[in-house]
């Protein structure tokens, strides 16, 4: 099928990057700068990629990020108390801590060590709890977000909508259900979620006129799993083995994404799909923190 079905999260992406640079500009001319510290411990190969990325949007858009970087040896209190300064410091609006933390550090200690208000990341119990009760002064999870921005964007009918969502986690599942299920504009669907307990994902997923799959399962989802004119959308990155590719892997998302296009009515491609939207979430969510700080 040709690429008329793609839902294209870049173009998406830079949509919202446009919006977000008109909110920098009315900041800046009022002498605010948004902050954005971003927190990484060790040298883990992905992380330093991602970090990159977010680092490079950042200064593109005129954020004033900073990184820091602590040895992989550092302990659970070094990093609580790096996080306790940018959370004195007026002029840092957004923390983001970069999972995944060395083992002897407790991930659930230091996201709510991060005050709520400049949680962008959305990981603080608090701006969890706001989430849940549709109280939408919180900060929401920047992929799960970008999910629904996707589909929002793309004029996908959500109010209504069979959804099914694959994996539970706490970063893109969870939250993703409670965005869908919310008594609001761009909600109101109804929500199966599956997981690794769940029996015959593949009936689920057939009755989905949505269907999200956030499991970190390469290619999981196949053609004969999709309901003809489904909406599709892979949240995946899976690295796997290919002797033709540069280092002898490459990534792939959760959809088997060409044996599905021709059964999607729409669908995002990996890379170039959810990704883009993360990090153009992750912008916004951060000068709407700076917003919040600085008014009044």
């Amino acid at each position: 099928m040709a690429a008329t079905n793609l839902i294209d999260g870049r173009a998406i992406a830079e949509q919202i990057h446009a919006e977000t640079t008109q909110r920098i500009a009315a900041l800046t001319a009022r002498g605010i700068l948004p902050g954005l510290a971003f927190v990484r411990v060790g040298e883990d190969p992905a992380s330093q990629v991602y970090v990159g990325m977010k680092e490079r949007m950042s200064a593109r858009l005129g954020v004033a990020s900073v990184t820091h970087v602590l040895a992989g040896v550092a302990t659970e209190t070094d990093l609580l108390g790096l996080v306790a300064r940018l959370n004195a410091d007026p002029k840092v609006h957004g923390i983001l801590v970069q999972a995944p933390l060395p083992r002897h550090i407790q991930g659930d200690r230091v996201y709510a060590s991060i005050a709520p208000p400049k949680d962008v990341d959305g990981f603080h119990p608090v701006n969890v709890g706001k989430l849940m009760l549709g109280d939408p002064s919180g900060f929401v999870p920047c992929t799960p977000a970008g999910v629904l921005e996707l589909l929002i964007r793309s004029r996908v009918p959500i109010e209504g909508a069979e959804v099914v969502v694959l994996g539970r986690g706490n970063i893109v599942g969870k939250p993703l259900v409670s965005l869908l299920i919310q008594k609001a504009k761009h909600g109101n669907a109804t929500v199966t979620l599956c997981h690794t307990k769940t029996r015959d994902i593949p009936a689920h997923c057939r009755r989905a006129e949505i269907l999200i799959a956030a499991m970190g399962v390469a290619h999981f989802v196949r053609a004969d799993m999709v309901k003809p004119g489904a909406v599709v959308v892979d949240v995946g990155v899976n690295r796997v083995a290919d002797p033709q590719a540069k280092g002898g892997t490459r990534l792939v998302g959760d959809v088997d994404f060409a044996a599905v296009q021709p059964r999607a009515g729409l669908i995002t491609p990996n890379p170039g799909g959810v990704g883009p939207m993360t990090i153009a979430l992750l912008m916004r969510n951060t000068v709407w923190a700076a917003e919040q700080q600085t008014s009044g």
